[in-house]
């Protein structure tokens, strides 16, 4: 499991120094394959080449005329490209992704499980102070059995 926050930066090439907690954690349980993408333009999405072939599994199981499977694809493969750690233990964030998602300095690297989420810095802060976890969020959150 991936989890916490770590701030980073990503260089003028577009490359992201994955954080070492995270490295540690990838080497050990996944290897140095990903597929980032995003399904919003607003924040990368780092899935280890092993957790994305189960949501691709997941869409193998749906039918191709499925109106939603087609815009999940379309959006993912639009801003999704594999990646492998360069010898730097780097990754190459794709251009269009950096682009939409504003991804050019200093970035936050959020631990989400099985994924890594890459956001702007400066914006998710703001984000987080407009809409901060409610006590509603909180008895959804319950009513699920957290």
């Amino acid at each position: 499991m991936f989890r916490g926050n770590h701030p980073a930066r990503v260089d003028e090439k577009g490359r992201l120094k994955l954080p070492a907690d995270f490295k540690r954690r990838s080497d050990e349980v996944y290897g140095p394959q990903f597929y980032i993408t995003s399904k919003d333009g607003k924040r990368a999405e780092i899935y280890p080449i092993r957790e994305w072939e189960k949501i691709e599994a997941k869409l193998a199981e749906i039918p191709s005329m499925n109106p939603a499977k087609k815009k999940f694809l379309d959006v993912t493969n639009y801003y999704g490209q594999m990646a492998e750690f360069d010898a730097q233990g780097r990754l190459l964030i794709p251009q269009i992704l950096r682009e939409s998602a504003k991804l050019t300095t200093d970035v936050v690297v959020l631990g989400e499980q099985t994924v890594l989420a890459v956001v702007n810095r400066e914006e998710f802060e703001a984000e987080l102070k407009a809409a901060p976890l409610s006590a509603a969020d909180m008895t959804a959150l319950a009513d699920l059995g957290l």
